[in-house]
């Protein structure tokens, strides 16, 4: 049941963000839109752009959140892997993504400490976390 589900929500979500895709839904709603006058604008007539697109956004909302969820699972696999294959690395930093959101923010400060107080050590690192955003916002 698993392999089939990630295989047809996968199969969806890569459809679903392809241009064409995008091309069908957008002539639907002209052909809806155009539609109106035939229909006299009528209650059935609204209900059925109404419906359909409260189904299509609901079961997208569950294909995409499997889509992520799947996503992340593996970008964390692979960087456990590379934590556990270089040497230097800390490997207590392995699986930290299942800690609460307050104690990774206290890793992450924690991080930032080591910079600022071996400011040779970690040369050009420090000064990454304060400027990177401006630096890509003066991009633009």
């Amino acid at each position: 049941m698993d392999r089939l589900f990630t295989r047809v929500a996968g199969s969806i979500a890569l459809f679903a963000g392809q241009p064409l895709a995008f091309m069908i839904a957008l002539v639907l709603i002209i052909v809806w839109g155009v539609s109106g006058p035939v229909f006299h604008y009528s209650d059935t007539w609204q209900l059925v752009v109404n419906t359909a697109t409260t189904i299509v956004t609901f079961l997208m909302v569950f294909l995409i959140q499997n889509s992520q969820n799947r996503d992340g699972a593996a970008m964390q696999a692979k960087l456990d892997e590379l934590i556990r294959a270089i040497e230097e690395a800390r490997g207590t930093f392995i699986g930290i993504e299942h800690l609460t959101d307050k104690q990774i923010a206290e890793i992450r400060k924690a991080l930032e400490d080591d910079c600022a107080k071996e400011p040779e050590r970690y040369k050009g690192k420090n000064e990454t976390v304060r400027t990177s955003v401006d630096s890509l916002l003066s991009r633009y």
